[in-house]
């Protein structure tokens, strides 16, 4: 079970990755660009999640792009889920406390990081950005 002092040890072991506050929260950026950050659930997460709606602690994490979101929904939805307020958008929720250290660090934004994230403009379109871009990957192998 993953913990914030992982994600911040992790992120910040990165090549140029600065912690923000945003929103009261932390967040990890690269050139001034998010590519991690704590997300609460807000009522309208909660309203449209209901029942299934977690309490623990979530991560939101910058995906490579749409495809590989759907793909780490349909391959972990115990781990990896979504609310509509990211419909469109290439970033996922993680239930911190059911992923592994070692899974975190190889996916939740550390790609996304390495390779830089996209600039502001297209971030704000919300459109995929394709594996240069970084983020998420895939599993290649069930762990």
């Amino acid at each position: 079970m993953a913990t914030w002092n992982d994600v911040r040890r992790i992120a910040l072991a990165l090549p140029g990755t600065a912690e923000q506050s945003s929103r009261g929260t932390p967040a990890w950026r690269v050139k001034d660009k998010g590519f991690v950050w704590e997300r609460p659930l807000r009522r309208a997460d909660l309203e449209a999640l209901g029942p299934a709606a977690p309490d623990g602690p979530i991560l939101a994490a910058r995906v490579a792009d749409l495809g590989v979101k759907q793909a780490l929904l349909t391959d972990d939805p115990d781990v990896y889920f979504t609310t509509p307020h990211f419909n469109g958008y290439p970033a996922i929720l993680v239930r911190l406390d059911r992923i592994a250290v070692g899974e975190l660090g190889a996916r939740p934004g550390a790609e996304a990081a390495r390779r830089g994230v996209p600039p502001p403009a297209a971030l704000a379109a919300g459109r995929g950005y394709g594996a240069a871009a970084g983020g998420l990957t895939q599993r290649t192998s069930p762990s």
